[in-house]
């Protein structure tokens, strides 16, 4: 696997990176809601590491030829993110409220909802699955699973550095503007409940 292959896949990753998902989602909800976005954004960054080992290590081809543990993880993730969406909706993100009251603990739970959000993501397991192996090179001088972790971590710092961006961002532009701070984490909490829903929809049936 040369510096070009690394390259052109760090280029798809950015752009796929870049598409609004659920973890755009709660990327914004933390930027608005939480003192610090680090939290979530490392959650999401551990999700990441997480589906890279599971591919790197060969779990993955296991999960895509079960069928009822595909599934099963499937269900789980999708279930995750409707709840989640929906406690969003219920609970729109203002500026600054909560931010007084948080303590050391809340740091280990936004960083679990956030792995839990990536990690949890079928959809992006998938993608996992069908994305790195293409970017490899058997005959190279690399072990095939060194190459499939290299490239997973790749995407995961445009991930992190993305999302961070975007909840900074989020901050900034809404911090002063409570309404439209509601108004941008009800879409949030909806879109999670709307990617949720299909990708349940869509396994069930």
């Amino acid at each position: 696997m040369g510096a070009g292959a690394v390259a052109t896949f760090w280029t798809v990753s950015v752009l796929l990176v870049m598409v609004p998902g659920a973890d755009w989602a709660y990327a914004i909800s933390a930027g608005l809601r939480d003192r610090s976005v680090l939290p979530a954004v490392g959650g999401l960054v551990i999700g990441y590491v997480a589906l890279t080992a599971v591919v790197a290590g060969g779990v993955a081809a296991l999960v895509t030829g079960t069928p009822g543990l595909l599934t099963g993880l499937t269900v789980l993730g999708s279930v995750y993110l409707i709840w989640l969406g929906a406690a969003t909706l219920a609970r729109p993100a203002v500026p600054g409220v909560g931010a007084a009251d948080e303590t050391s603990g809340s740091w280990v739970a936004r960083m679990v909802t956030g792995t839990g959000v990536s990690g949890l993501n079928p959809k992006a397991l998938l993608l996992f699955v069908a994305l790195l192996p293409q970017f490899t090179d058997p005959d190279g001088g690399w072990p095939l699973a060194a190459q499939i972790g290299t490239l997973g971590l790749v995407h995961t710092a445009s991930c992190g550095v993305i999302y961070l961006g975007v909840g900074v961002l989020a901050r900034r532009v809404l911090g002063a503007r409570p309404a439209a701070a509601r108004m941008v984490t009800r879409v949030s909490g909806a879109a999670m409940v709307v990617i949720g829903a299909v990708l349940l929809i869509g396994r069930l049936l």
